[in-house]
């Protein structure tokens, strides 16, 4: 399916709401998004949406997290959440051509790796891999094979370990 993945504009703010909500059937998910786009997390060229004729039918956010080590270094890093397709048009690859452009654009402004909370047979192709694999843990319970990462470039975290720290908007939802 033919979509333009572009940054979200002010007149996009309903929309992406109504995408968020609709795809996840409660408001919760809009509201996180309004929150961090008020937040220092937040990156207003990683806000993506997917259109088609002017429709929005996709949304997608990244927003900066830090991994603290045991000696309480911090690594920067980015949060994939949420991702919200319009029911109509889920399982046509709109979230794949929202995950692939994020991530390119994520890698293009120099950010090293990304972090996603999601299922387990589905960001594998996109190269997410369980972030144990580097020693890093959620600040919450979360299966192994749920809690992903993915390096944007080459050991981009090789010398990275420790506790991911989310946007404190995260908290309530």
């Amino acid at each position: 399916m033919d979509v333009l993945i572009r940054a979200e504009r002010m007149g996009d703010l309903k929309a992406i709401a109504d995408v968020n909500e609709t795809a996840f059937g409660r408001m919760e998910e809009a509201n996180l998004v309004e929150q961090l786009r008020h937040s220092e997390a937040f990156i207003p060229e990683l806000s993506l949406i997917a259109e088609q004729h002017s429709e929005i039918l996709g949304h997608i956010l990244f927003t900066k997290i830090k991994i603290i080590d045991s000696l309480n270094h911090c690594h920067q890093s980015l949060a994939l959440a949420p991702i919200a397709v319009s029911t109509a048009y889920q399982n046509r690859g709109v979230g794949s051509a929202l995950i692939k452009e994020g991530l390119h654009r994520a890698r293009e402004i120099g950010y090293l790796s990304v972090i996603v909370v999601g299922h387990e047979t589905y960001y594998p192709r996109f190269g997410f891999i369980p972030a144990s694999h580097w020693r890093i843990t959620a600040p919450f319970d979360v299966p192994d094979e749920a809690f992903m990462a993915v390096e944007l470039v080459e050991n981009g975290l090789k010398h990275v370990s420790g506790m991911v720290v989310y946007a404190k908007e995260f908290e309530a939802v």
